[in-house]
């Protein structure tokens, strides 16, 4: 497995190339300022019952998203993807993309985005802030109400430049079939990103609240009861990689995603997420620190990105 670090020449310079056009659109996304469109909502497309996340949506979209440690998982993962992502107007297909914290800076930057997520509540929140890019952005924006395992059926046969799948892996029983849903999504070529639980890192929360028995058990533990109070399940970047592999992406590179904000706030510190200063501070040290050993490898989360290959 290569280092992310070690992106081609190519790779980097087509980064660098289009850094600046995909830059300004987050940090406008980010700080909410973003001007209001008068644009009709769009209407949700498909039916998914039992929504297990409306009671959630609120919570996660509005409050987690807010905080310290929501602009650094959002402005890392961002340049993590600049290294790998096509130009602009790539297709990007975006599942379980939830209220869009991630690809909505990609449609702003001139992607074309499919949004795809099962909870209507979450695809509400997701058309709230759609209406507040501009007119320009919202048209690039599909929103799509379907169940990750269904997405290729979902978008009809659709193949994507970009599949986008991160936060969700780690809610399903099985990794295989939504894995398969996005190895098969993605056009020859493409890349594919998945942003999921660090198996190797599940004594970390624990052991910072101080639940010292809970902290034993988890290393050798696969699952646990989120901060949203969710079940989740861990996978390692060896396995989630063999599994890429096996339905014909090859990873490319991998990173940690948070670390020391994710210490922090278990430690009980207070983040102030108004201090502009001090969180773009965090966000940078945080974004080294997730492409080096052992700073990653500590990362409760993981990014792996791989490119499919030829037909």
């Amino acid at each position: 497995m290569p280092n992310a670090r070690s992106a081609s020449p190519r790779l980097l310079s087509s980064a660098l190339r289009h850094q600046a056009v995909l830059q300004a659109p987050l940090t406008a996304a980010l700080s909410g300022q973003c001007p209001q469109a008068d644009r009709p909502r769009r209407p949700y497309l498909g039916v998914v019952s039992g929504d297990t996340w409306a009671g959630l949506a609120d919570r996660f979209a509005d409050e987690a998203y807010a905080t310290v440690k929501g602009y650094v998982r959002t402005y890392v993962m961002h340049h993590q993807l600049l290294e790998h992502l096509p130009p602009p107007p790539a297709t990007v297909l975006d599942v379980g993309g939830g209220a869009g914290h991630q690809s909505f800076p990609l449609a702003q930057a001139g992607y074309d985005v499919t949004l795809l997520d099962a909870s209507q509540a979450m695809l509400g929140k997701a058309q709230e802030r759609l209406q507040r890019l501009p007119a320009d952005a919202q048209r690039r924006v599909t929103l799509l109400q379907a169940d990750g395992e269904n997405a290729d059926e979902a978008v009809h046969g659709r193949r994507f430049a970009v599949v986008l799948c991160h936060g969700v892996l780690g809610y399903v029983e099985q990794p295989e079939p939504l894995v398969n849903q996005l190895c098969q999504c993605a056009a020859a070529g493409g890349v594919v990103s998945i942003m999921t639980g660090n198996a190797k890192a599940a004594v970390v929360r624990p052991a910072l609240e101080r639940r010292w028995d809970d902290a034993l058990a988890s290393f050798d533990a696969r699952t646990e009861i989120g901060v949203l109070g969710v079940p989740g399940r861990a996978d390692t970047v060896e396995e989630l990689s063999e599994l890429m592999q096996s339905r014909g992406v090859e990873p490319m590179g991998w990173y940690g995603v948070w670390l020391f904000v994710d210490w922090l706030e278990f430690s009980g510190a207070e983040l102030d997420p108004s201090d502009s200063k001090q969180v773009a501070a965090t966000a940078a040290v945080e974004l080294e620190a997730s492409r080096r050993d052992p700073y990653r490898q500590l990362s409760r989360v993981f990014h792996l990105v791989g490119r499919k290959g030829p037909r």
